[in-house]
């Protein structure tokens, strides 16, 4: 997994097999875990999630829109040890509207079909993550970056 090629290969997968994610926002130096369900842009610059303008989430990526996002392949299981990867990714959030969040939103739908009236009321904010970098970790050792702004991965 060294190459940009491979990395973004290697992502897309993952987030083509995985439909949540956990979000941390921070307001007031509190940090605060939030389970939403997510989709990634093709090209991997972008995550998208949707929440309701009344949650503590929303108020904290007002307040403080850096966030990290946690995605893995675990399965609860003793060889995840050795088998599971995650990914943790940074990046600053922003609500979409208009026609970018009619295209999104018709695309996260696909995704998430369950979802659609969630994402019909109007208190529903669709939020885009502007990736700054992807951390991917494996067998709890191994740490890939991938900046997305750059486009160059280091190993660590």
């Amino acid at each position: 997994m060294e190459t940009t090629a491979r990395l973004k290969e290697f992502l897309r997968d993952l987030f083509s097999s995985q439909r949540f994610a956990v979000l941390a926002t921070q307001s007031r130096k509190q940090p605060y875990g939030s389970l939403v369900a997510f989709m990634a842009t093709d090209d991997l610059k972008s995550l998208i999630f949707a929440t309701t303008r009344s949650t503590r989430k929303y108020a904290n990526i007002i307040s403080n829109p850096k966030v990290a996002m946690v995605i893995d392949n675990r399965s609860n299981q003793e060889a995840d040890f050795q088998e599971a990867t995650a990914v943790t990714v940074t990046g600053k959030v922003r609500e979409t509207k208009g026609f970018e969040r009619k295209e999104l939103q018709k695309r996260f739908l696909r995704k998430h079909p369950s979802l659609k009236d969630f994402l019909s009321s109007p208190t529903c904010a669709l939020l885009k993550v502007e990736v700054d970098a992807y951390y991917i970790f494996s067998r709890f050792q191994i740490v890939v970056a991938l900046q997305m702004k750059k486009q160059q991965s280091s190993s660590q």
